[in-house]
């Protein structure tokens, strides 16, 4: 028979820390933490697998699940010495979700279950704290109505206010025992109101609907997102941990508390944490009250009056010191805790490896392997490449002026400016239509998941720095600024007061993470500092990878920002582009709309010194370098005139008249221009356009040369190929337009003749191509295209819904479809490189910055990739680690 349920706790531990598969994250954590003798309150994890088979058998369970649980329940009675539903000494039990990775926040939990209204009484008298017992009663039912039960959480936050409102109170810790114990009658009286049903009284019965609610949550819409944006698989699943309760909410003795065992903001090696004396773990999580700072020389640091846990329970302090160490040590990582304090006693209740962000995890990856606990490669593969592009953006320029409105807590660093919007609807709408939104929100919750993603940043009034806005925000790399108290937010008005000042709906607001400061307006920045951790990371990737790196490119300043970030040389330089400015859109359009080959040449001789300019720029920066050229690939409509005065203007450079270029223009005319005539079916049908662009390609290299002593090495990609023939024929007028450039300027460079390979019928060819072809460059972004028959323009329609339903395992336009794409391009390697033996080979459309992409470029070994210039930092560590899993 399977095995669902697996104990731990009491020394017992069924399962550990290499178990996540099967017992999740949590799980497996909690088995191994108990297995090595901390502080954990016994419990068992219902296996990952049984949530698969929950959603294969309609949501139920078998009967011999229910057996390994009561097998499981026994076990934590027997440790604890209480009975489950025992009227005088009742056990009480949390119940959490746990997947194999962190999904902080995005599934659900039940705490307290176990309390109905007679054992309430039974834990106020063996506590001999009545007030403690009805707070965790009156919290149960809140939770167990919102999580199990799917009742408006409102009706019930907003009876508690109600409560306190009228007693004259401002905290919860105000309510007395007889408060708390109206308050469970109110609360029982809407359940029976919103579920047409008295509350579930049998303890079974709740635990029960605990374990199908938080299976349940891994199909909610916010884990849905997560999992999206996150990469992970849905049929994972998640695992089910049901633990004896302990309590931080027991009065001035008790605490709970979230911390790290180093600053997930910065990476310092300092514990970094928040607690609360007196309440429960969602407080603190859930940003419902601003907590204190772990240690003294935090709370110094921003001079922050309450006591910090370090001062006001030294001893659960120094013993919660002593197990950081030893957890990090232990899994040699920074780890993310999760503590309660129970009158006195310290108690574990989680540790995972921390989410940080980009600038914090480089800092710990180095710091660890200069200190010895980890090896350089782990270092390497310890960071995210994707994370890296955190750090490559602009910040704030400090000399920049401020209108500071107030400040909160630097909850996730980087800086933002953007258009408040104050839910997240409309942030996702917004940004969807083009605008930076900054997300304010009193605090956030999971179901603000996509919001978030959105945002430029995100700004709450309430919450701690280990709120779900912070861990989000920081996982997401996305700046944070939480707990800005002084802050009213009225969501529904669209509009939030601070110092007596109005920001609405659509103005500019800008946020910095790292300092705390909410701005009016926007405020300049300052390109990023590259050194220190970053250039030490990048150097050991750049020691052990072996795919080589360039940039696509095609200005001066993409060049230098490329090479700034370590490109080695260019993989695709698109010269249509070069063609749209202003001063040369006139020219370009005479020669497409031109009726013979010697009103083109007369257009291109207009070009052709701008195009050698453009070259000689671009070559300057990459000297020495190799540089992919791709010559002219333009849709036509993207050219032609469409208004009257662009006709006008066009007609006069030309010397013709309007009704004759207009004429020219429908015969132009094109039902599907992606198809159509461009790439090489331009140069076969205008030869004269290729001639000038190769030799304006040859004359800025020799330039460079001679000035530099070190010339580019020009790679000339003919575009759209499908057939050797085609691209025998545009070879041949490259290689005769670099002839006549050496004859004239007597000097000679290395050059390669090559092609982009982006149509299925060239990947299938590419034996006979690679006859000609001297290089081949895969373009994604069209072989994609063409492969699925999909446009990449329309398919946010639908592939949303396509990744959602499996049938393809991320987007293809982001990530390589390995199966189909990926399959083409194997082919073609291996039949290009049989035919030619040192043919060289990369990729450069959008996949060459995507670390899943580089991975399988490494597996098929291509010489290189090509990445947008802020993505190949991203590129050179992706190589490193994919060199480092082959």
């Amino acid at each position: 028979m399977t095995q669902y349920v697996y104990r731990f706790g009491g020394g017992v531990s069924d399962g550990g820390s290499g178990d996540k598969t099967l017992l999740g994250g949590k799980g497996a954590n909690l088995a191994e933490m108990a297995s090595i003798g901390l502080p954990v309150p016994p419990g068992f994890t219902i296996a990952t697998t049984m949530c698969t088979r929950y959603y294969d058998e309609g949501q139920a369970f078998p009967d011999s699940l229910r057996d390994e649980v009561a097998t499981g329940i026994a076990h934590i009675e027997g440790i604890t010495g209480k009975t489950f539903g025992d009227e005088s000494d009742p056990l009480l039990v949390s119940v959490r979700s746990g997947a194999r990775v962190s999904m902080p926040g995005m599934m659900d939990t039940v705490l307290n279950l176990g309390l109905n209204d007679r054992t309430v009484e039974g834990l106020a008298q063996v506590s001999d704290d009545a007030r403690f017992a009805w707070d965790s009663y009156r919290r149960f039912i809140q939770m167990y109505s919102d999580v199990v039960l799917e009742l408006d959480h409102g009706r019930f936050e907003e009876a508690l206010e109600i409560a306190k409102e009228d007693r004259g109170y401002y905290l919860d810790t105000e309510m007395t025992a007889a408060d708390w114990q109206a308050l469970v009658a109110e609360y029982k009286a809407l359940v029976e109101e919103l579920w047409g049903k008295p509350f579930p009284q049998d303890v079974h019965d709740q635990l029960w609907g605990a374990v199908g609610a938080v299976f349940g949550s891994w199909q909610a819409d916010r884990a849905k997102v997560y999992r999206r944006l996150n990469d992970i698989p849905a049929n994972w699943g998640t695992a089910v941990n049901v633990q004896a309760m302990v309590f931080g909410n027991m009065g001035d003795t008790s605490a709970t508390g979230v911390a790290f065992t180093r600053d997930p903001a910065k990476g310092d090696n300092a514990y970094y944490g928040e607690f609360l004396i007196n309440a429960q773990g969602e407080d603190v999580v859930a940003g419902i009250r601003t907590p204190q700072y772990l240690t003294k020389a935090a709370r110094e640091g921003a001079n922050a009056k309450p006591l910090s846990m370090e001062e006001a329970m030294p001893e659960a302090y120094a013993e919660l010191a002593a197990v950081f160490d030893r957890l990090e040590r232990h899994y040699r990582d920074m780890q993310d805790i999760e503590f309660t304090v129970q009158q006195g006693k310290l108690w574990m209740l989680q540790t995972r490896s921390g989410k940080r962000t980009a600038k914090a995890a480089l800092k710990i990856a180095v710091d660890m392997a200069e200190e010895g606990l980890i090896t350089r490669e782990e270092a390497i593969a310890r960071v995210d490449p994707q994370a890296l592009d955190q750090l490559l953006h602009p910040t704030l320029d400090p000399n920049a002026t401020r209108d500071v409105l107030t400040k909160g807590l630097p909850a996730s660093p980087g800086a933002a400016s953007g258009i408040a919007v104050f839910d997240s609807d409309t942030a996702e709408r917004r940004s969807n239509a083009g605008d930076a939104v900054i997300l304010i929100r009193t605090e956030t919750s999971p179901e603000d998941i996509h919001g978030m993603h959105a945002a430029r940043g995100i700004l709450t009034a309430r919450g701690g720095m280990t709120s779900h806005a912070a861990v989000v925000a920081r996982g997401m790399g996305r700046p944070c600024v939480s707990g800005a108290g002084s802050i009213s937010i009225d969501a529904k008005a669209g509009v939030m007061k601070v110092a007596g000042r109005e920001i609405r709906e659509g103005d500019i607001v800008t946020i910095d993470g790292a300092t705390g400061e909410v701005m009016a307006g926007a405020v300049a920045t300052v390109q990023p500092e590259l050194a220190g951790d970053f250039g030490t990371l990048m150097e050991w990737a750049d020691g052990v990878r072996r795919l080589k790196v360039r940039a696509n490119a095609e200005t001066p300043l993409d060049c230098r920002t490329a090479r700034d970030f370590g490109a080695e040389g260019i993989g695709l330089c698109r010269t249509e582009h070069m063609f749209f400015e202003q001063s040369r859109i006139t020219s370009v359009r005479q020669m497409i709309l031109a009726e013979d080959e010697a009103g083109r040449r007369a257009a291109l001789d207009k070009l052709l010194p701008e195009q050698r300019s453009d070259f000689v720029e671009i070559f300057e920066v990459m000297v020495g370098l190799p540089c992919t050229i791709r010559l002219l690939d333009p849709p036509l409509h993207e050219f032609l005139p469409h208004e009257e005065a662009e006709f006008a203007e066009v007609a006069q450079a030309a010397g013709i008249e309007v009704e004759q270029l207009k004429r020219r223009a429908a015969e132009l005319h094109e039902f599907n221009p992606m198809l159509g005539h461009r790439g090489c079916r331009l140069g076969v049908t205008y030869p004269e356009i290729y001639e000038m662009q190769a030799r304006a390609i040859f004359e800025a290299a020799v330039i460079v040369a001679e000035k530099s002593g070190d010339a580019p090495i020009p790679e000339v990609m003919i575009p759209l190929v499908g057939t050797r023939r085609e691209l025998e024929l545009m070879k041949a007028v490259v290689d005769k337009a670099a002839e006549a450039v050496f004859a004239d300027k007597g000097r000679r460079i290395e050059y390669l003749v090559g092609t982009m390979i982006e149509l299925p019928r060239a990947a299938l060819k590419a034996g006979e191509i690679a006859e000609v072809g001297e290089f081949f460059s895969f373009g994604t972004n069209d072989l994609t295209q063409t492969t699925l028959g999909v446009s990449r323009d329309d398919a946010s329609r639908f592939l949303g819904a396509y990744v959602e339903q499996g049938i393809y395992a991320r987007d293809p336009f982001v990530s390589i479809d390995v199966e189909g794409v990926g399959e083409l391009i194997e082919l073609a390697a291996e039949r290009g490189r049989k035919t030619r033996g040192d043919i060289k080979l990369g990729i450069c459309g959008e996949h060459g910055g995507d670390p899943a992409s580089i991975a399988f470029c490494e597996k098929v070994g291509l010489d290189y990739v090509s990445a947008s210039p802020y993505r190949v930092p991203i590129a050179r560590l992706a190589a490193a680690q994919a060199a480092l899993a082959k």
